[in-house]
């Protein structure tokens, strides 16, 4: 099984004092690049949330979303702070003397100045929440992982099929090669007896100029390594795992190899096919960028 880069999960979770939601989703990227965004209360849970999601994945640019909240009556304590208030009101009594007005501070006046009412959230019990959140976490990674094995099935079976053309490709020129040397060789006796008007010709002579153009346009080495690199990517396909740097290299050589083949091509077919094969494994490179 292949997982293409690119998938989403989610999950919720409530429970008689909070709700939680978990989001997943993830692109192309050369490594494992998790960005997770969660509420400040929960913050201290990033680290171990990281190291936990890092068991489902191994690449990929993953954006994680997780929104908390708290449904308990007790969540917040609203805390009189005294001496805040005491430093106030001595300082009210002091202004009204100095400048000889009525204090006339309230309760409700003096309750509205910064500090002397705070409101503080109570600390959670850590080990409970993270149970919830981890059968959070599971739920959406699981769903996150499904969603990249059906887009990597897709992509297993589309590879595959493109690597079908690119085999059919190379065995028309492996087929072709021979006859282009054959055809060389009956234009180049064709043109010898023209020139030395005469039906002795040279043998020896065509000989050599055959095997060195048969030389300028051997393919046989290219075709072989083409054909192995092909084989290598089906198998590799069908073992599965984390392909996508593997696959990614040995479509690279692929590349050369028909680059090669390009350059020696001295027949419209040849370059038509060669031409062919660039493109198929520019598309087959495309699709390997998605796999993890």
């Amino acid at each position: 099984m292949i997982n293409s880069m690119t998938g989403f999960g989610r999950s919720e979770k409530v429970t008689d004092a909070y709700k939680i939601v978990v989001e997943m989703k993830s692109v192309n990227h050369r490594f494992c690049d998790i960005n997770i965004k969660l509420p400040k209360k929960i913050s201290f849970f990033e680290t171990s949330i990281r190291t936990y999601l890092k068991k489902y994945i191994e690449r990929g640019k993953i954006d994680v979303f997780i929104t908390y909240e708290d449904y308990s009556d007790d969540n917040v304590k609203l805390k009189y702070n005294k001496d805040v208030a005491e430093k106030y009101m001595s300082y009210f009594c002091k202004m009204a003397e100095d400048f000889g007005i009525t204090n006339d501070v309230t309760p409700a006046v003096l309750g509205g100045f910064p500090d002397v009412f705070t409101v503080e959230e109570q600390e959670v019990d850590k080990d409970e929440l993270w149970k919830v959140l981890e059968m959070s976490l599971d739920e959406a990674a699981e769903m996150f992982v499904a969603s990249r094995q059906t887009e990597g099935e897709n992509l297993r079976r589309d590879l595959l099929d493109k690597l079908d053309e690119m085999t059919g490709a190379v065995d028309y020129i492996e087929k072709v090669s021979p006859e282009l040397i054959e055809e060389y060789r009956r234009k180049l006796t064709d043109k010898i007896t023209e020139v030395i008007a005469g039906p002795v010709i040279d043998e020896n002579r065509i000989a050599t100029e055959v095997v060195i153009y048969a030389d300028k346009i051997c393919v046989d080495e290219e075709t072989v390594r083409l054909k192995s690199h092909i084989d290598s990517t089906r198998k590799i396909l069908e073992v599965g795992g984390c392909v996508g740097r593997k696959l990614d290299f040995i479509a690279q050589e692929m590349n050369r190899e028909a680059n090669t083949i390009l350059s020696k091509a001295n027949s419209l077919d040849v370059s038509d096919k060669a031409i062919q094969l660039k493109t198929d494994i520019e598309k087959v490179r495309e699709q390997i960028q998605n796999l993890e």
